[in-house]
C-alpha cells in the first residue's frame, strides 16, 4: 500500500530483466519502494536483478512470466495481486526483432507482434482489472516513438508499438474515476543491450534517463511522458510530413 504521503511502496516489473525496468526499480527502491515483484522468463539475468535489488534493501519476489504466453497471464498475475496491493506496474518487456529477416519469415514477424502487442494487451487488461479492484495504482506502459509513424527500416516493431500505444491510451480512459490510471512512456533511441550495434538516432537517451522521467511522471500524475521531452515536438512535425517526403528522410 502507499504510505501516508501517497508514495508507492510496491512495484511489479513485467520484464524483470529489462534494463529500463531495472533502472526504474533501482531508482524507486532507493527512494521509497519496499516490495518488488520481478516477473519474467527464468534466467541468470533475472536472478542477478533480484539479488541487486535485495542488496539495496528491497523485499523481492521472482515470478515466471512469459509475455508470449497470454493464456497464462490471468493465473500468474492473479497470484501476484493476491499477495497484496501493487502501487505501480511497469510493463517493460518487448523485442526489437530483425526487420530484414522478419519480412522474409512471417512467423518471426508474428512473434514480434505477439510479444510487443498481444502479450501487452493480455497482461495490461489483467493488471488494469486488479488496479481497478484495488481502487488505486498506476500502470506504466513503455511505448516508443517508433509507434508514432512507421518507418521502412522498422515498421514491424513500429506497428506493434503503435497498437500498444493506442491500447494503453484507451485503457487509461477506461480507468478514469476508478482511482487507477495508466501512464504511457514514449522513449526515443535508448542505449541498451537491445539496441547495441545499431546506428544511434538523434536525441538518443539512456535507461537511467528514462527511469528518471518515469519517476517524475508518476509524481506529476502525467498521462504521457516523452524521453527526451524534445521528441514531443520532433514527432509532431514528422507525423504531418507528406509520405513522399517522409520516405526520403534518412530514418
Amino acid at each position: 500500500m502507499m504510505n501516508a504521503l501517497g508514495d508507492p511502496q510496491s512495484l511489479l516489473l513485467l520484464g524483470g530483466s529489462s534494463e529500463i525496468g531495472l533502472a526504474t526499480a533501482r531508482r524507486m527502491v532507493r527512494s521509497r519502494v519496499r516490495t518488488v515483484h520481478l516477473a519474467g522468463r527464468p534466467s541468470p539475468a533475472l536472478d542477478a536483478a533480484a539479488d541487486e535489488l535485495r542488496a539495496l534493501g528491497a523485499e523481492v519476489a521472482v515470478h515466471h512470466f512469459d509475455a508470449a504466453a497470454p493464456e497464462t497471464h490471468e493465473t500468474v498475475l492473479g497470484k501476484i495481486f493476491a499477495e497484496g496491493d501493487i502501487d505501480v506496474v511497469l510493463m517493460a518487456f518487448g523485442v526489437l526483432g530483425d526487420q530484414q529477416r522478419d519480412e522474409q519469415e512471417p512467423m518471426a514477424a508474428v512473434s514480434v507482434a505477439q510479444v510487443n502487442y498481444v502479450g501487452a494487451v493480455s497482461s495490461g487488461l489483467v493488471c488494469a482489472q486488479a488496479l481497478r479492484r484495488q481502487g488505486h495504482g498506476a500502470l506504466v506502459v513503455l511505448s516508443s516513438v517508433a509507434g508514432e509513424r512507421a518507418r521502412r527500416s522498422n515498421f514491424l516493431y513500429g506497428s506493434a508499438k503503435a497498437g500498444l500505444d493506442a491500447f494503453a491510451q484507451g485503457l487509461g480512459d477506461s480507468l478514469r474515476g476508478s482511482g487507477a490510471r495508466v501512464m504511457v512512456v514514449r522513449p526515443g533511441f535508448v542505449r541498451t543491450r537491445m539496441t547495441e550495434g545499431l546506428k544511434e538516432a538523434p536525441l538518443a537517451t539512456t535507461a537511467d534517463a528514462v527511469a528518471e522521467a518515469i519517476d517524475t511522471g508518476l509524481r506529476r500524475a502525467a498521462e504521457t511522458v516523452w524521453v527526451p521531452g524534445a521528441l514531443r515536438y520532433v514527432m509532431s512535425g514528422l507525423r504531418h510530413l507528406p509520405r513522399p517526403v517522409f520516405r526520403r528522410l534518412p530514418l
